[in-house]
């Protein structure tokens, strides 16, 4: 069962491309609704005029049946007539001629907007981005897209969490490598409430802020908390002393940026607790606790089995509110249950994953 559920993981990561596809074509596809519900009205009303027409004059295509004037009319958009010769009557030549314009304008005007929003993503806007973002739920909001953001934006990417990035100033160039994760990125002040609800702050299960302001990370931080009380917020704080002081004033997990990388940002992003990297002989190495959640693959794992499958070292097991401190190799993971490991950030990311 375990196996299963790590199997079933990597296979929804390897989807995840598609994910991304997917809800993009469905936004693409709301988008192009307005242009097939102007041709299709634009077919049902010019098939019901046909329809009274030919019956007034006797023709003898679409006079019968509302259902084939509608079916001619739509085939004259598209050059398919039924008959091969033109009418008598000129107000009925006038469909032969006019529908496929009125095809032609309606339908291509869709198209071509459908395929430069598709193949150009470049050139979408805010707007648009913003709607890609309306369509996550339990996703990760990340403010400032400058180098710490596009690192942590990968951390997180790497996690399998989704995210959606709000810069004021863009860079292109990380813009594309953002966009190119299929993370959606909108450019505005992340201060204003309109920004922040466009993201979907109200749905999101954590914000994590990286811009260089200290006084404009903690506007943003609080203007989140008033939309969504519940969110884990995650800030980047220059000063060590003031960054203590805001995460125990109001629960923030206040990080310097000098003393914290980008994985450490991600991971606190994803709810675990993760202490600074101690370097050892090159080694980056932190020690980070996690709860064991009802449907991770790590349930049923032993001590001895987790950390050469992960290459983790646990220092850690609490159970019951029992700690058990180099908990023996044979016990075993329950759900509920705190761990605490020591590793580097690779190692951690991948036992986060399993987590989930």
């Amino acid at each position: 069962m375990r196996w299963r559920q790590i199997r079933k993981s990597k296979v929804w990561r390897r989807l995840r491309p598609l994910r991304a596809v997917w809800r993009d074509s469905l936004l693409l596809i709301r988008q192009f609704l307005w242009p097939l519900l102007l041709f299709s009205t634009a077919v049902l009303i010019g098939g019901a005029v046909y329809h009274t027409l030919a019956r007034q004059l006797g023709e003898s295509v679409g006079s019968s049946d509302l259902g084939e004037a509608v079916y001619h009319v739509m085939g004259l958009t598209f050059f398919q007539p039924l008959g091969d010769e033109l009418p008598d009557d000129f107000r009925l030549e006038f469909f032969y001629f006019f529908m496929p314009i009125i095809g032609l304008l309606v339908l291509g005007m869709g198209l071509t907007d459908f395929g430069v929003l598709f193949f150009n993503r470049r050139q979408r806007s805010k707007e648009w981005e913003m709607a890609v973002a309306s369509t996550f739920n339990h996703h990760t909001v990340l403010v400032g897209l400058g180098h710490l953001g596009f690192r942590v934006a990968k951390e997180l990417y790497g996690l399998d969490q989704d995210v959606v990035a709000v810069e004021l100033n863009p860079n292109d160039e990380l813009i594309a490598r953002t966009q190119a994760m299929g993370v959606p990125v909108v450019a505005g002040d992340a201060r204003r409430e309109e920004i922040l609800q466009g993201v979907g702050i109200h749905k999101a299960r954590a914000l994590v802020i990286c811009t260089q302001n200290d006084s404009v990370n903690l506007q943003i931080a609080f203007k989140a908390r008033k939309f969504n009380p519940g969110i884990a917020v995650v800030i980047r704080i220059f000063d060590d002393e003031f960054g203590q002081s805001i995460q125990e004033q109001f629960g923030f997990r206040a990080m310097s940026a000098t003393g914290m990388s980008a994985p450490v940002f991600a991971t606190a992003a994803a709810n675990v607790d993760i202490t600074r990297p101690l370097t050892i002989e090159g080694e980056s190495f932190s020690l980070a606790k996690l709860e064991i959640r009802p449907k991770s693959a790590l349930i049923g794992m032993s001590m001895s089995e987790l950390e050469q499958t992960y290459d983790v070292s646990v220092v850690l097991l609490r159970r019951d509110g029992t700690s058990d401190f180099h908990p023996a190799g044979e016990r075993t993971l329950l759900a509920g249950n705190v761990i605490a490991v020591l590793a580097g950030h690779p190692q951690i990311n991948r036992l986060v994953d399993a987590n989930r």
